[in-house]
């Protein structure tokens, strides 16, 4: 029983973990949301290489991050950093979210099928969007507006963040990269 257990770390002073050794704990024993694939094609090994590039210069990396996190407006480098996640990493679809960043000049919803066209992700997974108010009118820079790409899984962040401190430390000879 529970009282037993209790008892005996009493009798023996084993220390009980705190709520943050817990957490961790846990962590790091719940399943994988994604199952990445350990022998690539020469094809594959590109894909990975220019995917975790492009993370690496727009994708969210702090501490604070739970998860992936990939901003842009480019069509094709959301359809690159997609093709990584599904082909090489073997998400979960059901766990992608989007969220279109627009201003209040443009069609929200056709851009949300815009981009639900190109990601080949439902629109019942678009977060609502951020619609800013437009304050000049210049040219629009960003015709579809700009959407962030997200995964919910910190493993996974973690692990394209040890990938990106690997070709930082083949490409500067030993740079370091938080």
């Amino acid at each position: 029983s529970i009282d037993a257990v209790y008892y005996a770390m009493r009798r023996f002073k084993i220390k009980r973990r705190n709520s943050k050794d817990a957490n961790a704990a846990a962590f790091y024993l719940k399943p994988l949301s994604f199952n990445v694939k350990t022998t690539l094609t020469r094809e594959e090994e590109k894909l990975k290489t220019l995917a975790v590039g492009l993370y690496w210069a727009e994708g969210y990396k702090t501490s604070l991050a739970k998860g992936i996190d990939f901003a842009n407006s480019d069509a094709a480098m959301i359809e690159v950093f997609l093709s990584f996640l599904r082909k090489i990493c073997g998400i979960d679809e059901r766990r992608l979210r989007v969220l279109l960043y627009c201003h209040d000049a443009m069609k929200v919803n056709a851009h949300i099928h815009y981009w639900s066209s190109v990601t080949k992700i439902p629109v019942g997974q678009f977060s609502k969007p951020y619609v800013m108010k437009m304050t000049s009118i210049k040219g629009v820079g960003m015709p579809h507006g700009l959407i962030h790409l997200r995964y919910s899984d910190k493993k996974l962040l973690d692990l394209i963040r040890s990938w990106i401190r690997e070709y930082a430390v083949i490409g500067v000879g030993g740079g370091v990269v938080n």
